[in-house]
């Protein structure tokens, strides 16, 4: 959408935002530096970037509240359960609602007046369109760019082709538990610092967040980031699920949509667009006018 705006076959967005939470791949901060450098300032459209902190820190630190992981349980009684999550709505939205009201001019707790607003695009294509909805607050209203397009998932990867940019890396934090095998793997294969950090990290909340084991909430069971509920090091990352298999036999685009389904959950996440339990976009970028 940001290159859409910036070529004129969309309205030119007065910014784009991009919610950090201080734990995604380098890969992607290498990206959105080029994002900012060839397509962005070009176009004088500024990117800014907006946190709540980094997740991994705030998980770590027993001082920190923490907005909890949606992490994989085995309870004492060896039944399967999964922790609330939190993240998404704190270190993302959270920060996006934040600058949207500053760049208004009425930051929280100022009302908003009824006429003021902006409209904010949210990259949704055809494949998801049951994901497109309202924003939930009277000054933010969604529109989805790509569907009144009528582009599907394979017309993006197209054009991000054609301007060079096939690579474009998934926004979503290193240890997000709703990665599926092919996402574990390449972090495992193409960077060993950062697949080191997400085994340690691992390991970390086996009993939960810091916050909650100083305050006496321990977990009664363990957590995981992978949905085995083995210890990352050891979890069976090197299966090939059907989904990807399938993913073999179709072209292109359809390929890249499915490599990412796992047991119904695609990598990704970001604000109105998760790929968890509630809806969020394809990227990490809301466009506003």
């Amino acid at each position: 959408m940001l290159a859409l705006s910036a070529e004129g076959i969309l309205p030119k967005v007065d910014y784009a935002i991009f919610a950090d939470t201080g734990w995604e791949p380098k890969s992607v901060y290498s990206h959105l530096d080029r994002l900012e450098r060839e397509i962005a300032k070009p176009a004088g459209i500024p990117i800014l970037r907006v946190t709540s902190g980094n997740i991994r820190s705030d998980a770590l630190d027993p001082g920190h509240r923490f907005a909890s992981m949606p992490l994989y349980i085995l309870n004492q009684d060896g039944k399967a359960g999964m922790t609330r999550r939190q993240c998404t709505g704190e270190y993302k939205i959270k920060p996006i609602k934040k600058q949207v009201r500053e760049l208004l001019g009425y930051p929280y707790p100022a009302r908003i007046p009824r006429d003021v607003f902006v409209e904010q695009w949210v990259g949704i294509s055809t494949d998801e369109f049951h994901r497109a909805k309202d924003a939930d607050v009277k000054y933010m209203r969604n529109r989805h760019p790509l569907i009144d397009m009528g582009w599907s998932r394979s017309d993006c990867i197209r054009y991000l082709s054609s301007l060079g940019l096939a690579d474009t890396p998934k926004s979503s934090c290193l240890g997000c538990p709703f990665h599926g095998n092919a996402q574990w793997r390449h972090i495992r294969d193409s960077s060993p610092t950062e697949w080191a950090d997400v085994v340690e990290f691992d390991a970390a909340i086996r009993k939960g967040n810091a916050r909650a084991n100083a305050t006496g909430n321990r977990l009664l069971g363990e957590a995981f980031l992978h949905r085995s509920r083995i210890p990352l090091s050891e979890a069976p990352i090197d299966h090939v699920t059907a989904a990807e298999w399938a993913a073999l036999q179709q072209e292109v685009g359809a390929e890249e949509d499915a490599e990412q389904l796992e047991e119904g959950v695609a990598d990704g996440c970001s604000p109105w667009a998760c790929r968890g339990e509630i809806t969020v976009t394809q990227d990490d970028f809301g466009l506003a006018t």
